[in-house]
């Protein structure tokens, strides 16, 4: 277990290295958009390549932070429900769902955008906007990010069953998640209360 650890915490590390570093894209987007706005403004120009760029900065963003997303525990799941399972089922709900729909889904999303991408990068395929941007690089992203994920997606089936075996803490057990469950608690009462 202890070399499956130390995998894990190296897929951790590289992701969330990865996910602050492109993060920071969204200022970048945020500046195209503004520099595109003032030159439009100003002097009545503009391209489609500046609002396609903003788009392909945003997407890289979604794509590749969805590791880091996943390392801090912070994907979507329905926590009012998810709460009122023990932490021992909490953690078999994660390892099963990682197992049967992350990793299949990932495996599926990797699968069929590589043709996706190399079709368009063969065709030299561009935006249909006049003056727009090559629409490869963007296709590329794909398989790249959901390889990151699937990768990730095994370092925290690694992590749920050393927490179940004892080998590690559960690093999520906090102060913040007992907040949260605390949170989920009270609108469940409330709930009770109004049926």
């Amino acid at each position: 277990m202890r070399t499956l650890l130390a995998i894990s915490r190296a897929i951790d590390f590289v992701n969330v290295k990865l996910g602050k570093a492109v993060a920071w894209l969204l200022v970048l987007a945020i500046a195209v958009s503004t520099i595109n706005a003032i030159i439009r403004k100003l002097f009545n120009q503009s391209s489609n390549a500046w609002l396609e760029l903003q788009w392909y900065l945003f997407g890289a963003v979604f794509l590749f932070c969805a590791a880091w997303t996943l390392i801090a525990n912070e994907h979507i799941r329905i926590d009012i429900i998810n709460n009122s399972f023990s932490r021992r089922v909490r953690l078999w709900i994660d390892m099963v769902g990682h197992m049967f729909a992350l990793i299949p889904f990932c495996v599926v999303m990797i699968w069929t955008s590589i043709p996706f991408f190399l079709t368009s990068y063969r065709l030299g395929e561009r935006s249909f906007s006049a003056g727009g941007l090559p629409q490869w690089p963007a296709k590329l992203l794909i398989p790249i990010a959901f390889t990151i994920l699937l990768v990730q997606a095994f370092s925290e089936i690694i992590k749920r069953a050393a927490i179940m075996q004892g080998a590690i803490p559960d690093p999520y057990d906090g102060p913040q998640v007992h907040a949260a469950e605390a949170e989920a608690e009270r609108l469940l009462q409330a709930i009770e209360k109004k049926s």
